[in-house]
């Protein structure tokens, strides 16, 4: 397998997390994001993937798109450890914590959107950061609640297991501490960070133990 990311990509991360928590092997193929206008743009990236964004993974003659789609590709195609509770009432409300991060955070503080807001609107970079806080800590208050709903412990966000929420979570909170975003009103998601962090899976796809790391 090929995947092609980026260091500092949250949703790249994601991807990488899932790879090694199944035990693939894969091969890294860096696409920078920022260097010579993105080279998430040139024409032969955009004939792996349309959107022209990170991860793409290649499996033989499949190439897939968007991190979920790839995650519970994985998951189907190695299915232990399982990222998903076995019953349909578990696997909802993974999913709806994953889609929280996915659809309702990230979209808003990922590289296309900062950029318009600094490039097209003109926006200084103090109202940018505001913009990014404001949206991870709407997140961030209900992924809390929800995570207090469904996990009794401080090593996951559902259940007592690795899921599909604790991939999803990890690469957020990173993205928050990067923007010195203070998080002292999420106790819970904290833990569940600091946890997961110290497991190999996750230590290995931490962005500064990328090669193309800066």
């Amino acid at each position: 397998m090929k995947l092609y990311t980026y260091f500092r990509s949250s949703a790249a991360y994601r991807v990488r997390i899932a790879l090694n928590i199944k035990g693939v092997t894969y091969e890294s193929v860096p696409v920078h994001l920022l260097r010579n206008g993105g080279e998430q743009h040139t024409e032969e990236y955009r004939r792996l993937n349309p959107q022209e964004l990170v991860p793409t993974l290649v499996d033989d003659s499949a190439v897939l798109q968007q991190s979920l789609a790839i995650i519970e590709y994985l998951d189907e195609l190695f299915p232990q450890p399982p990222l998903l509770p076995r019953h349909a009432v578990g696997r909802a409300h993974v999913r709806a914590m994953v889609l929280l991060v996915a659809c309702e955070i990230h979209p808003l503080d990922n590289t296309r959107v900062l950029g318009y807001l600094k490039n097209t609107l003109a926006q200084s970079e103090t109202a940018i950061d505001a913009w990014y806080v404001h949206w991870i800590h709407h997140g961030f208050v209900a992924l809390e609640q929800l995570v207090a709903m469904h996990s009794s412990s401080e090593h996951h966000c559902y259940g007592d297991t690795v899921s599909m929420a604790d991939i999803y979570l990890v690469p957020q909170m990173a993205n928050a501490r990067r923007r010195n975003m203070d998080l002292k009103d999420f106790p819970r998601l904290i833990a569940i960070d600091e946890h997961l962090r110290s497991l190999p899976a996750f230590e290995r796809a931490a962005p500064e133990r990328q090669p193309d790391a800066q």
